[in-house]
């Protein structure tokens, strides 16, 4: 953060109250009146409220430009959001309650923060010079001072969850998209992330490819990770999310469990959209 004394329209909020918000976001995400927009232009995010519980998967659908991946940009603290708050695992991410006001967290704290959540993006973002192995176990060692010989373990272990067992030693540029994608969700996983955030991560690969890094996000799901994922396979929202949240324009439209939004949607912006990407 630029500030040390972060002002917005929620600095008021008396540490009680934070402590009660900070309490309903156990395990899962609160944000509360979330705004964000880039180099004075319109806002991107127009004051985001959304919930998701410990165990929840949640699917954002929308047009391109609706905001999505800002939305979960903010959340992991690579964006700061002009106004509004974010509990991650009951985490006020980014700031700190000084008396009435809020101020921001000091660098090491702000990483310590990012550590909890694991992004996994549309590109890969592999290290093309390190191993399978090598890519999985830098982060525990660097960041967590994991001792190496159980990052080691934990890493194959994570590797034989996606699928991949027998890959270690092999590099990136010796892997299909989709492994590589896989690969990149087992990253983030030996962080052992409170939440996830999957920003489009079927979005580069061929149609071929797309099956086997949704059957791995099926199965985090049903082992009940926290997840919130930004997707266009509509298919996959409809047989996997607990909810699913319709953006548009830096707002949530509507959002509801997958049978309404897609059979029964309450808004005409919602009915809209599903009739051109069903």
């Amino acid at each position: 953060m630029a500030a040390d004394v972060i002002r917005d329209d929620l600095t008021a909020r008396p540490p009680a109250e934070a402590a009660e918000a900070a309490g309903a976001a156990a395990g899962g995400i609160l944000i509360r009146s979330l705004t964000k927009s880039f180099g004075g232009g319109p806002r991107v995010l127009d004051g985001i409220d959304l919930t998701v519980e410990r165990g929840q998967l949640i699917c954002l659908v929308g047009p391109s430009g609706s905001g999505k991946s800002t939305l979960l940009r903010c959340v992991n603290l690579l964006e700061s959001p002009d106004s509004g708050m974010i509990w991650v695992s009951g985490m006020l991410m980014g700031r700190h309650f000084d008396g009435h006001r809020v101020r921001a967290l000091r660098p090491a704290e702000y990483r310590r923060q990012q550590s909890r959540i694991g992004m996994i993006f549309q590109q890969f973002n592999l290290f093309p010079h390190l191993t399978v192995l090598e890519n999985i176990i830098e982060a525990p060692l660097s960041v967590r001072g994991v001792p190496r010989a159980e990052a080691v373990a934990r890493a194959e272990e994570l590797v034989a969850r996606v699928g991949l067992a027998g890959r270690e030693r092999a590099y990136p540029r010796e892997l299909s998209g989709g492994q590589q994608q896989r690969i990149a969700i087992a990253r983030a996983l030996a962080m052992d992330p409170d939440v996830l955030l999957c920003d489009e991560p079927t979005s580069a690969l061929d149609p071929e490819l797309v099956g086997e890094v949704l059957n791995v996000l099926r199965d985090l799901a049903a082992s009940g990770m926290t997840m919130v994922v930004v997707t266009h396979e509509m298919s996959f929202a409809r047989e996997v999310a607990d909810r699913v949240v319709f953006m548009a324009e830096g707002r949530i439209v509507e959002e509801g469990a997958p049978e309404q939004m897609f059979s029964h949607p309450r808004e005409e912006r919602t009915r809209n959209f599903l009739r051109r990407v069903l």
